[in-house]
């Protein structure tokens, strides 16, 4: 059986989300209300376009219906942390058109120190359950958001991620591509070699390509850029537009990369930031943006709007779940549409 991963932009039957519960990334009362009042807004923002689906740990119902409202489904399950597009199934799709789910090894993004996973590394095959799709096991330590696909052949992986000592030490370049492609139904891997600096902090992921580059269509990819030289993103987004600039797809096109300017804030706490608006989301009919509230806003919702003149751009702002380690595209997970039951 051959299965392939649609794109993004293909119809939707709902998105996945997980809930925030105490745990090392929200360390108080009050970081883990901020994170999710957060979260709910990126739910309500999608809840627009398309179903939603909110996992929550037990106990946690009442906290997730107060801010979420009547709109978007609850389901409890155990949890560790809240990150679905990580923890969640990737799904594919039969040639039949039928739904299944990859259910990828993961181990709390490399093992990380303060990461825990007993409850994580079981959400995609409950999530898969609860959606009523078979389940296609990977021995790949992988996440959903170390992956893009254009739908059409092509998929983004990052060296610092897949070949990453924490994650899947001894397989070759090689071996990940296979494994990835037969799970994904690709045929070309185009492969960045890092990730942006704050992604390599105390709750980065080692280099998440869907913070740097994502397909927009096929043959078409936005890639963040860092125009201020005072930001090491600077040479390290340089090369990766580079890269992209030279790639070819899997139907041999060059690629055509749209650059989008990162948010004029450098810092924030100490540290570097990796603030990007190409860790959006695409549901149906609508672009869900990270917003900083920042002067680059607009123009980066300008360049979606172009890009996606059918769907409706939504700014929602995401620097507190960049706090935690993520984006507005970390915290949501597709469900593709099936064409046939």
């Amino acid at each position: 059986m051959t299965y392939r991963m649609p794109p993004e932009w293909a119809p939707h039957e709902r998105t996945w989300m997980a809930w925030p519960g105490p745990n090392p990334t929200f360390t108080d009362d009050g970081e883990l209300a901020a994170a999710r009042a957060a979260w709910a807004s990126v739910a309500r923002a999608v809840r627009r376009f398309e179903p939603v689906t909110m996992v929550h740990g037990p106990g946690h119902a009442e906290s997730a219906r107060e801010l979420l409202g009547p709109d978007v489904a609850l389901v409890e399950r155990e949890l560790d942390d809240a990150w679905m597009r990580d923890i969640g199934p990737t799904f594919v799709k039969d040639e039949e058109g039928r739904l299944a789910a990859v259910d990828w090894v993961f181990n709390g993004w490399g093992g990380q120190d303060w990461a825990r996973w007993e409850h994580d590394a079981k959400i995609a095959r409950q999530v898969a359950d609860l959606a009523g799709v078979p389940v296609l096991s990977s021995p790949l330590v992988n996440e959903g958001g170390a992956l893009h696909v254009d739908g059409d052949g092509t998929v983004l992986l990052t060296d610092t991620v897949q070949l990453g000592e924490g994650r899947n030490p001894g397989w070759t370049r090689e071996q990940v591509e296979a494994e990835i492609h037969d799970r994904l139904g690709t045929t070309r891997a185009i492969w960045l070699p890092r990730g942006l600096t704050g992604d390599y902090g105390r709750y980065g992921t080692q280099g998440h390509v869907d913070i740097v580059a994502a397909f927009a269509r096929p043959g078409v990819v936005v890639a963040h850029v860092q125009p201020d030289p005072a930001h090491p993103d600077h040479e390290v987004t340089k090369e990766v537009v580079g890269l992209l600039k030279s790639a070819t797809d899997a139907r041999g096109r060059r690629l055509e990369v749209v650059e989008v300017p990162a948010p004029t804030v450098l810092e924030a706490d100490g540290h570097w930031v990796d603030y990007s608006y190409i860790n959006h989301y695409l549901c149906n009919g609508g672009v869900v943006l990270c917003g900083f509230d920042d002067p680059r806003d607009e123009l980066a919702a300008g360049i979606f709007r172009r890009l996606f003149p059918e769907r409706t751009v939504t700014l929602v702002d995401a620097r507190t779940i960049f706090a935690g380690g993520g984006g507005i595209h970390c915290v949501t997970q597709q469900q593709p549409r099936a064409t046939v039951g």
